[in-house]
């Protein structure tokens, strides 16, 4: 009876990690729309020893540029070709400041979109003169601000901007 168990056991945790293992595969190329392997067709010959997460974050961007108009076709090959040409050294920070971000809860994420966004607002003489001034900051002690500010509490990050509010509006860092 024991072994009977034991052989009923193992067959079922055969069959469960064979239907696992058939649910982990991502789309074959064949069933991928006419549109989505002409955009994919970069990925043609490899298509079917990519990790199916990865199949499926390729599907969602040939979906995303298929809904862009020109304008952001555009803009989105600009970044691509930026991105090609970053040292291997910078790829690997942002692919880094990117996980960070990701780690982050909505609310944080949104509170920085908010900062990028009045960034990007900012006369590019603005923009440049601050990034300029944390240029100066010597690396060690930038590194010590990034993590004082990850440690902060909402209420002592906004305490901290607000005391730096009257001297970005008097145009001083």
């Amino acid at each position: 009876m024991n072994r009977y168990l034991r052989s009923m056991l193992l067959t079922g945790v055969w069959f469960l990690m064979l239907a696992m293992n058939a649910g982990a595969q991502g789309p074959s190329w064949n069933t991928l729309t006419p549109r989505e392997q002409e955009l994919l067709k970069p990925f043609a010959d490899r298509w079917e020893n990519l990790p199916p997460e990865r199949q499926e974050r390729l599907r969602r961007g040939a979906d995303r540029w298929d809904r862009m108009n020109s304008g952001e076709r555009n803009e989105a090959a600009e970044r691509f070709q930026r991105w090609k040409n970053l040292p291997p050294e910078q790829k690997n920070l942002l692919r880094q400041r990117f996980e960070e971000f990701r780690r982050l809860s909505p609310e944080e994420q949104e509170r920085v979109r908010e900062r990028f966004r009045w960034f990007q607002a900012l006369p590019p003489e603005r923009r440049n003169a601050l990034r300029q001034e944390w240029q100066r900051i010597p690396p060690e002690e930038r590194r010590v601000i990034r993590e004082r500010w990850r440690n902060m509490t909402p209420e002592e990050r906004r305490a901290l901007r607000e005391r730096f509010r009257g001297t970005l509006k008097d145009g001083k860092p």
